[in-house]
C-alpha cells in the first residue's frame, strides 16, 4: 500500500508469527494440518476395527503355514490387499509356481481398476507422486469412505486423506504382526469368527452410503446379486469384476435417464405460463 501523507510506498510489515496467512504463499488459504489429520484418523477408526482382526487371522495362517514373520509383514506392507494376500498364502502353502501366484494376485486385484477410475476425478489437481501414494493405499474400504466423504465435501484437505490412508494401512500391518506373534496360541481362526470381520465391516460401510440413495441401492443390489450368481456359476475371481462392470454400466444408464427426465421437466416448467 502507499503512505497517505507522501504517496510513496510504505515499508512492508512482516507478518507476525502465528498470524493467519503467515508463511503461506499468495492466494493460499491458511491450513490446519493437525485438525485435518485428526479428522482423517477419526474416519479411519471404524475401518481399523475391521482390519485388525482380519490381518490377525492372516498372520496366524501364515505362521501356521511356516512362513517367516518378516515375509508376512512385508506382504501386508507392500501387497496390501486382503483377498489377494489370502489367495497368495494358499498358493504358497501348496507350493504353487511363482507365476501362478503373481497371476492370481493380479486377477483378484483387477477390481481396483474400477475403483481407481471412479475416484480419479477427485484427484485431478494433485501432483503425480501424491496420486501414486494415494493409489498405493487404495483398498475397497478406503474407496467406500473416500467416496462418501468426497460426496459431502468436494474439497478435502490432503492431510485428512493421507492420515486416513496411513492409519488404516498401519493397522493392517500391525494386525498381521500380532497374528504372527500369537500364531502358536491360536489354532482355529474360523472358530473365532475373525474371517467374517472384514465382510461385515464393508457391508456396514456400504449400507451407510446407499441407504438414502435409491440409485446407489439399486446398483449395489445388481452388483451383489451378479457377483453371487456368477460365483455360483463357477466364474470365481472374475465374478466380482464382471458384476461390478455391469452394475456400473447400469448405474450410468439410470443416471443419464434421470438427467434427461430432469432436463425435460425443467423445460416444461420454463415454458409453463406464470401463475
Amino acid at each position: 500500500m502507499r503512505s497517505v501523507a507522501t504517496g510513496t510506498p510504505a515499508p512492508a510489515r512482516p507478518a507476525a508469527a502465528g498470524a493467519p496467512g503467515a508463511g503461506a504463499g499468495p492466494g493460499r488459504a491458511p491450513r490446519q494440518p493437525r485438525a485435518a489429520e485428526a479428522a482423517g484418523f477419526g474416519q479411519a477408526v471404524p475401518v481399523m476395527l475391521g482390519y485388525v482382526p482380519v490381518a490377525f487371522a492372516f498372520g496366524v495362517l501364515g505362521h501356521t503355514a511356516g512362513l517367516p514373520w518378516w515375509a508376512m509383514v512385508a506382504m501386508s506392507a507392500f501387497v496390501y490387499g486382503g483377498s489377494s494376500q489370502f489367495a497368495a498364502l494358499q498358493l504358497l502353502a501348496v507350493g504353487a509356481a511363482p507365476y501362478a501366484i503373481v497371476l492370481t494376485t493380479f486377477v483378484v486385484n483387477l477390481r481396483h481398476l474400477l475403483l481407481s477410475a471412479a475416484i480419479a476425478p477427485r484427484l485431478a489437481g494433485w501432483r503425480r507422486r501424491e496420486q501414486a501414494l494415494f493409489a498405493y493405499e487404495l483398498t475397497d474400504e478406503a474407496f467406500a469412505v473416500h467416496s462418501a466423504q468426497y460426496a459431502e465435501r468436494a474439497e478435502r484437505p490432503k492431510a485428512e486423506v493421507f492420515a486416513f490412508n496411513t492409519a488404516v494401512h498401519a493397522s493392517w500391518v500391525a494386525g498381521t504382526l500380532a497374528g504372527v506373534l500369537a500364531g502358536d496360541l491360536v489354532t482355529d481362526v474360523e472358530a473365532l469368527g475373525l474371517d467374517y470381520a472384514l465382510p461385515a465391516m464393508f457391508m456396514a460401510l456400504l449400507a451407510a452410503g446407499v441407504i438414502a440413495d435409491r440409485r446407489g441401492l439399486a446398483v449395489a443390489v445388481v452388483a451383489g446379486g451378479g457377483a453371487v450368481g456368477l460365483t455360483l456359476l463357477g466364474l470365481q475371481y472374475w465374478a466380482v469384476l464382471v458384476a461390478a462392470a455391469v452394475a456400473a454400466t447400469f448405474g450410468l444408464a439410470v443416471a443419464e435417464r434421470e438427467g434427461r427426465a430432469d432436463d425435460g421437466e425443467a423445460v416444461h416448467t420454463e415454458g409453463a405460463p406464470g401463475r
